[in-house]
């Protein structure tokens, strides 16, 4: 588990194919605790495993799943990687839950200057709309952010000076594929409130029941 508060950046040494998954080898640019193999370490918004390390240097193994969903496959030598390790019981929770397990790929639509921040716009799946809310958070490339609006298939948010300067979120441009995970919390509400459908033995389907009628009824709604 992290908090999407990003502790340093990364460059990409090398990345080592092996079949279908890969291995990636990373350089942390800041002063890192001793790492412990098998720990896992969120890079970009992936969670990792560390599979070996030499100072600052370490390696993760990255599954043929995580490169169909994330953006990893497609880094280059001498990339700039989000990095955080992961959460420790009694750390302070300044971000928001963050699992590591990315849920698509979202693209930047736009940026804006607005004073010392950043207004950034994403794309993102249409089916990932029902889980972004505005003021809700939000893990752009493992970067916890706070939504400031959304719409069908698109969110934005405004982006700190101290965030910018810290991350490589500022590196962004429009068209740009990012890493994106929706908030852990909405999933798991939307999944024990969903009946499941299907009869017999066939594996049934679970449908939300969370609609403005079930809101007003529960008093969320006037």
């Amino acid at each position: 588990m992290f908090t999407g508060l990003i502790e340093g950046i990364g460059l990409l040494v090398r990345t080592d194919r092996t079949g279908l998954d890969a291995r990636m080898v990373i350089q942390a640019q800041f002063p890192i605790d001793p790492l412990v193999l098998g720990e896992s370490i969120a890079v970009d918004g992936a969670c990792l495993t560390v599979v070996a390390f030499k100072g600052s240097q370490f390696t993760v193994d990255v599954s043929a799943e995580t490169l169909s969903r994330t953006t990893l496959g497609g880094k280059r030598p001498g990339a700039r990687l989000n990095l955080e390790r992961a959460l420790r019981l009694g750390d302070r929770l300044g971000g928001h839950l963050v699992s590591g397990h990315v849920d698509a790929i979202g693209r930047l639509a736009d940026r804006k200057d607005e004073g010392r921040s950043i207004r950034l716009f994403f794309d993102i799946p249409r089916e990932l709309g029902r889980y972004t809310i505005e003021k809700g958070s939000v893990a752009v490339n493992g970067i916890s952010l706070t939504i400031n609006g959304c719409r069908e298939g698109q969110f934005d948010v405004n982006v700190v000076p101290q965030t910018a300067r810290e991350t490589t979120i500022q590196d962004l441009r429009v068209g740009q594929e990012v890493n994106i995970e929706t908030d852990l919390i909405g999933k798991y509400v939307e999944k024990v409130t969903a009946p499941w459908t299907g009869t017999g033995g066939e594996e049934g389907a679970q449908v939300s029941r969370i609609d403005a009628g079930f809101l007003r009824k529960h008093g969320f709604l006037p």
